[in-house]
């Protein structure tokens, strides 16, 4: 979806609308949260800390609002995958910038792809290797919360960069912009000097360094914190003799 103008091909005089986005992920969240629902992965305390830590990263997001490249959403995304799973990643990364879009009055056509990339870095999270403990485990975050900055910041330079006209950058010759129609490779390369210029070398590693060290400082007492929080209470019944 992120990608879908490189393999457009349209006649110039025509205009081509992105696909409506929230039509497609709407359900899609809605089938995860059902189907962790079903199969009792998501049980009530779980939704409960699934909308304290949207509100968390709501607030966290609106305060660091991404100066510079530091954002602060993205760790304790990363730590909900982590220990709830895949699905509730994918589910918290949607609701967080929902959330935080609707605080910071940032609602544009930009949110869905946000709220896609988001859920993928959750999901990502969810998805690394589970007995890996200790501090091989926060080494292993701080390396995922790295590399998601840079994807994260890769696939949202693609979804506005087709839209950017007249993209001219300072000791480069020639433009950056997206051009219809244009081969995939020429588009391909247009992309990769425009996202190295503008974006890599700022925005996604001012992320990746707030990942990294926010992971490292605050990754072990959080995730203690968030794996109490999933062990269910047991009550047994005792019976005393006489």
């Amino acid at each position: 979806m992120f990608a879908w103008p490189l393999f457009s091909r349209v006649p110039p005089e025509q205009t081509v609308q992105p696909p409506f986005l929230f039509l497609i992920l709407l359900p899609v969240v809605l089938v995860v949260a059902l189907a962790e629902l079903t199969e009792g992965g998501m049980d009530a305390r779980v939704l409960a800390i699934l909308g304290v830590l949207t509100a968390i990263n709501a607030v966290l997001r609106g305060a660091s609002a991404g100066t510079a490249g530091i954002e602060l959403v993205f760790f304790l995304l990363i730590l909900g995958g982590r220990v709830f799973g895949p699905g509730f990643g994918f589910v918290l990364g949607c609701t967080s910038l929902f959330a935080s879009a609707l605080i910071t009055a940032g609602v544009g056509p930009w949110l869905p792809y946000q709220m896609l990339a988001a859920a993928w870095v959750g999901t990502g999270a969810g998805l690394l290797p589970r007995r890996v403990r200790g501090r091989a485990e926060i080494v292993m975050l701080m390396a995922y919360g790295v590399l998601a900055a840079y994807a994260y910041g890769l696939i949202m330079n693609l979804s506005s960069w087709p839209y950017a006209l007249g993209i001219m950058v300072p000791g480069h010759e020639g433009g950056l912009s997206f051009v219809p129609g244009a081969p995939l490779l020429e588009n391909l390369h247009r992309f990769g000097v425009y996202t190295l210029l503008t974006s890599t070398g700022s925005f996604d590693t001012g992320r990746a360094i707030t990942n990294a060290v926010v992971l490292a400082i605050l990754g072990p007492a959080v995730l203690v914190v968030l794996r109490r929080a999933t062990r269910r209470v047991v009550v047994e019944r005792v019976v005393t003799p006489g």
